[in-house]
């Protein structure tokens, strides 16, 4: 079976909710984990087929967390050839959400990783570059979030070669 990790930063829980919508979506499809960054199962990781990112947004971008993360830890998980996706929270319209996905999904260029964006050929919902929920009333974004899951589960066994 496909795994997919789900590596989150949250600062009041929102990210981490949003972590267990996306992994809802997944889990119709592939075996899933969620892991904030302080525990992070790199054995586990390193055996994944993709790996989505998560991050609230701080200053119009993603935490310093999230960033330091990625250029410190991620390098040592052997990320190159797995799919990569993000998706962020975010407390104002015009917070900085599409800035901070863009940030975590050029790193997992740079990592050698291929990047999902959400499948807006998928029709409804319409996920360009990555799901955003705003964190006041994240449970209006639920099916934004299982959908993208979802998605980036059929997105992971078609590059594996299985249908689903």
């Amino acid at each position: 079976m496909q795994k997919v990790a789900i590596i989150y930063d949250s600062k009041t829980g929102t990210t981490a909710k949003a972590a267990e919508y996306v992994s809802k979506g997944i889990k119709e499809i592939c075996e899933v984990r969620t892991f904030s960054l302080a525990d992070v199962d790199t054995d586990y990781v390193k055996t994944c087929d993709g790996v989505i990112l998560g991050s609230p947004t701080y200053f119009a971008s993603l935490t310093a967390n999230m960033k330091t993360w990625m250029e410190t830890e991620a390098p040592k998980l052997g990320l190159a050839g797995k799919l990569g996706g993000a998706y962020v929270t975010e407390q104002y319209i015009h917070g900085g959400a599409e800035n901070a996905i863009q940030i975590m999904l050029t790193h997992e260029m740079v990592l050698g990783m291929m990047v999902y964006s959400g499948g807006g050929s998928h029709g409804t919902p319409v996920i360009h570059i990555g799901p955003v929920g705003m964190s006041q009333n994240i449970e209006d974004f639920r099916d934004l979030f299982v959908a993208y899951g979802k998605r980036f589960a059929m997105q992971v066994m078609s590059i594996a070669g299985k249908d689903n």
